[in-house]
């Protein structure tokens, strides 16, 4: 097997290729064939084709020579005011090399810059527009200050459907020689949530162990506790088998590996699932949030857990 990164191997190289976001593929389609556009601002989650995109922008627009006129910077490593102010205004400042009137600046993750960095971005986006376009890129768009919101148009993705997300698993699947079935695809569609990123790399995980890739192997590698064996621990719960699903539950967490905030997420999703009055499901998932939430303030994980599961038994009871 290639020594390769499935993430990179298995990349789009055009438009075509992209998936999952087809009505900001066409637009910015749009802006390529004119050898114009403004600047862009891509926003949402990880592994929905953000990156992947720039970059398919940067080799349409300027074929071969695109590594001499794109500036890729990931402002999580790079975030403060001194970058904006040497690295990327050098750049900006010099013309391009081709016939695209413009260099362009992908700043990947740019939610991560100061306040003071982006005051200053705000500045060389506006000074040096003749000769520079930016892309940013950034989980939340809340999080970029409104000025430069203003100065972009803004493209929200969003995570890739299951169709889509089996459209490349049967392309990895066929490419690598990889058996896999309808089960299997499902159990990481559902690990993956829609992140294509994180799917490639449990499939390879995966694959360097087998090429007969299973629902048991694609839940260990992601270190997931099955769906199934989620509603078991709620289910013994509801009987009212309090100490069976506390011992069931700290069995799943030590054979997977899992933190509490880990499973808590899982124990919410299986929570719509339970025999239950649709009352009694929306006061279980509120408190769900209400434990997740004092897990990330330090509280002790397991007792935070038994006390939701007392609260399952206690909706069980009629």
């Amino acid at each position: 097997m290639e020594s390769t990164i499935w993430t990179e191997k298995y990349r789009p190289k055009d438009f075509s290729e992209v998936k999952g976001q087809k009505d900001i593929v066409k637009r910015v389609k749009a802006f390529v064939n004119k050898k114009n556009m403004p600047h862009l601002l891509f926003s949402g989650p990880a592994g929905t084709g953000k990156t992947t995109l720039a970059l398919v922008i940067s080799k349409q627009l300027f074929g071969e020579n695109w590594h001499d006129n794109v500036l890729e910077l990931n402002a999580s490593d790079e975030r403060g005011i001194d970058i904006i102010r040497n690295k990327v205004k050098d750049f900006a400042r010099t013309r391009a090399i081709g016939n695209v009137p413009f260099k362009i600046i992908y700043l990947d993750e740019s939610d991560a810059l100061t306040k003071e960095a982006q005051q200053a971005l705000r500045r060389t986006m506006e000074n040096y527009t003749r000769t520079c376009r930016f892309i940013l890129s950034c989980n939340y768009s809340s999080k970029i200050i409104d000025p430069i919101q203003s100065r972009c148009a803004v493209f929200r993705f969003k995570l890739l459907s299951k169709e889509e997300l089996i459209e490349i698993i049967d392309k990895i699947a066929k490419s690598e020689s990889l058996k896999i079935d309808e089960k299997t695809k499902q159990a990481v569609y559902e690990v993956s949530n829609g992140d294509c990123r994180r799917m490639e790399n449990i499939m390879q995980s995966c694959a360097a162990i087998s090429n007969n890739i299973t629902e048991d192997l694609i839940y260990s590698i992601a270190s997931v506790a099955r769906p199934k064996e989620v509603k078991e621990v709620l289910d013994l719960a509801l009987k009212n088998n309090f100490k069976d699903a506390r011992n069931k539950l700290l069995d799943l967490m030590l054979e997977y590996g899992l933190s509490g905030v880990d499973i808590i997420k899982q124990i919410q999703k299986e929570t719509l699932n339970l025999d239950l009055e649709p009352r009694k499901k929306m006061m279980l998932i509120e408190k769900c949030g209400e434990i997740e939430f004092r897990m990330v303030e330090g509280s002790d994980e397991f007792l935070q857990l038994e006390a939701l599961l007392s609260q399952v038994a206690l909706a069980g009871i009629k």
